[in-house]
């Protein structure tokens, strides 16, 4: 056997290359650290037998059982073959096992304990394991303690637990990254021990209580990686962007026809600060629909003007961005008519910059941009690319931030000559973003409170699978409120052709239907992102005039669209949406004198996740309380990748759900090491393990949300 391995040792070394070859297509693993980081997902105490009424058809399981039968029977030419039916019990149910050709599995016996995996399924309605995998409890009698592993149907959990006993048996060297004092502070274990806990347990709780310490360790690293980077980041330079006495802002904040909020002043008093401090602004400002989230921007946009600075605003869409284009324009009024007739003195351009304007309009917002004419530039990816630069970029507003990839949000940002100020704006926060502001990445304002004469919304799920009917009620309702002089938005996830294999239908099979059928009669407009940006434009015009009744569209209309009169929403297969979507499309509606009415038409199962998210959207309004409720549904991704939500992450047993207070407690830690040693210099292995993480291609993204 081999002995003396480090952790960072190849896992082939210590297990042979069958069984790691195994373990790399199953979880990647490739070094001993990697095999002894794959924690236990749960313990088994020696005969507490798994409750067999909890299993689920589909679900791949490793469960604790006592045979209560078990038999051979014999099939095929000459009886060759046999089939051995043991069925195992946990004294309130049965589950069913089926083995073929391993006649020694009906030699168990009555009351024998044993493990067993597999793929639950179902026969005769009775729950089985075809084929599955058996272990018996064997030596781990005398430690009363099974660790049950993430496991694969090639790679069992027993196989697992074996590997990782190699691997215990022979590693030397373990880093302690820890260091001693904050070990001492949290009653932590030393790692040598924490790990023989985690994985030859002789107490549950002892074993959890490892877990807890190696938990932390996974936080109290990255944070580690957070706190240097606060520190480097306070000592960055930026240019100062102080506010100035009868400058722009002044002069827009006197023609605001309504008071800000008190949200409002808080929030925009703190960016004001940051804009004025010598070293970038790194903020996020999470705002419910509605909550006024532009005008906090625009104020800061026109902060850095009048200290001689250009603003740039990047919006998702095309249709995004022509509305704040039009909306922060009409806001300003001859504030934005910097160079034209009717232009107020010392006033600036605001120009829009898309991927399908025409060349000369391209080329003049090129031009102002980089002669520093335009002192706000709105824009999409098309900002992004080649070719566009700016006389003095001061600040980058990213609306809507989740839209954009990890790579492009930052990619402004490493353009400029000197690193810009950065305010993200979110109404509902993805699981990602969710996960880094836990994380302590960002400086965070929020606005909660909602402008005066905001109206409530009402949000409703419709299954019509089993009750058809009621879609002949939704379309009544959005005839009852054109008729009361109201207009609506019926969406839908696709353009093109329906599928023929679901009754999901398209945009342009919805809108044939519609103006010969439930709408026959009222005017309908017609919408997606591909339409020219004139017919775009135009469509949008007709509907925000009242021309157009009814807008049938795809998520184009998702954010920044106001249009105060319409009151109903139509969302087509709604379970097609994520949660964030829902609530950012049905903010389209009640944003006028009149309540807001959100249709969610669904033909899922009702016992399905994706109608769980539905129920959610439709029992709250809050949009921070739906970003939660979206990342326990559907998990917080990979806060070290670009993944935005899924259950494939870098962490292992740290949840930014669960785990806040640890991540708050190792944020705590992390700052008063750093702050006595910023370089590591007296905790190496802590150094180590911070360097391994900068190294990797998952550190840029710390600081990219």
């Amino acid at each position: 056997m081999t002995s003396g391995l480090t952790p960072s040792a190849r896992l082939s070394a210590a297990i042979g290359d069958t069984s790691a070859r195994a373990l790399e297509r199953a979880f990647g693993m490739r070094t001993v650290d990697d095999l002894l980081r794959h924690y236990p997902r749960r313990y088994l105490e020696v005969g507490a037998l798994t409750p067999l009424g909890d299993l689920v058809e589909g679900m791949h399981v490793t469960v604790m059982a006592r045979v209560k039968s078990a038999q051979n029977f014999r099939f095929g030419p000459g009886g060759r073959r046999t089939r051995s039916e043991v069925v195992v019990t946990d004294d309130t149910g049965e589950l069913s096992l089926t083995f073929f050709n391993q006649a020694w599995r009906g030699t168990m016996q009555p009351g024998q304990v044993g493990l067993f995996a597999g793929v639950v399924g179902s026969f005769r309605n009775r729950l089985q394991l075809t084929q599955p995998d058996y272990d018996a409890v064997g030596d781990r009698l005398a430690r009363g303690v099974v660790p049950i592993y993430p496991a694969t149907a090639k790679v069992s959990s027993w196989a697992i637990e074996r590997a990782v006993g190699t691997c215990l048996d022979v590693v030397v060297d373990l880093p302690e990254t820890l260091p001693e004092s904050v070990r001492t502070e949290h009653g932590f274990v030393p790692v040598a021990e924490a790990f023989e806990a985690v994985h030859r347990p002789h107490d549950v709780a002892a074993a959890y209580r490892a877990q807890a310490r190696f938990r932390f360790e996974e936080a109290f690293v990255i944070q580690t990686v957070l706190a240097q980077r606060r520190r480097a980041a306070a000592e960055a330079s930026a240019t100062a962007r102080p506010p100035r006495t009868g400058g722009l802002l002044d002069r827009f904040d006197a023609r605001l026809p309504f008071a800000l909020t008190a949200g409002q002043l808080e929030v925009a008093a703190q960016i004001e600060a940051d804009l004025a401090a010598p070293h970038p602004m790194h903020r996020l400002l999470q705002g419910e629909v509605g909550s006024g989230k532009t005008v906090v921007a625009l104020r800061a946009m026109l902060q850095v003007v009048d200290a001689g600075g250009q603003a740039v605003l990047l919006a998702p869409t095309e249709v995004l961005a022509a509305q704040h284009h039009r909306s922060i324009s009409s806001m300003l009024g001859d504030l934005a008519a910097s160079g034209l007739l009717g232009g107020a003195e010392g006033a600036t351009r605001v120009r829009l910059l898309t991927g399908s304007m025409g060349a000369k309009a391209r080329q003049a917002s090129l031009l102002d941009a980089v002669s520093g004419e335009a002192g706000i530039v709105v824009g999409t990816h098309a900002l992004l690319s080649d070719g566009v630069d700016f006389a003095d970029l001061g600040l980058v507003v990213v609306d809507e931030q989740h839209r954009f990839g990890v790579e492009q949000r930052a990619a402004l940002v490493d353009r400029a000559a000197t690193r810009p100020h950065v305010l993200v704006m979110t109404a509902t926060p993805i699981p990602r973003t969710v996960a880094m502001t836990v994380f302590g990445d960002l400086e965070t304002s929020v606005l909660r409170e909602l402008p005066a004469g905001r109206q409530p919304i009402q949000t409703t799920v419709v299954p019509v699978a089993d009750r058809p009917a009621w879609l002949d009620r939704v379309w009544q309702r959005v005839r009852e409120e054109v008729g009361r002089g109201r207009q609506g938005y019926v969406v839908v996830s696709r353009i093109g052709e329906s599928e023929a294999t679901t009754t999901t239908r398209s945009l342009t099979d919805l809108f044939a239907e519609l103006e010969v059928g439930p709408l026959l009669g009222l005017r309908l407009g017609f919408l997606h992102g591909r339409l020219p940006a004139d017919e775009k434009d135009a469509v949008m015009r007709a509907f925000a005039a009242g021309d157009v009744d009814v807008l049938v569209a795809t998520t184009v209309i998702e954010v920044g669209v106001d249009v105060p009169n319409a009151t109903v929403m139509v969302v087509m297969d709604a379970d097609r949406f994520g949660m964030s979507q829902l609530h950012q499309l049905r903010g389209r509606v009640g944003r006028g004198q009149e309540p807001g009415l959100c249709l969610l038409v669904t033909t899922t199962d009702a016992a399905s996740s994706a109608a769980e998210r539905l129920v959610a959207v439709a029992s709250t309004t809050d949009g921070f309380e739906l970003s939660r409720l979206d990342v326990e549904l559907r998990s917080e991704g990979d806060v070290l990748g670009t993944r935005q939500s899924g259950f494939r992450s870098s962490l292992r047993l740290l949840s930014v759900v669960r785990h806040e207070s640890v991540i708050t407690e190792a944020r705590t830690a992390a700052e008063a090491v750093v702050a006595a040693d910023p370089s590591l210099a007296s905790s190496p292995a802590l150094a180590a393990a911070v360097e391994a993480l900068e190294a990797s291609e998952r550190a840029e993204y710390l600081e990219r949300t």
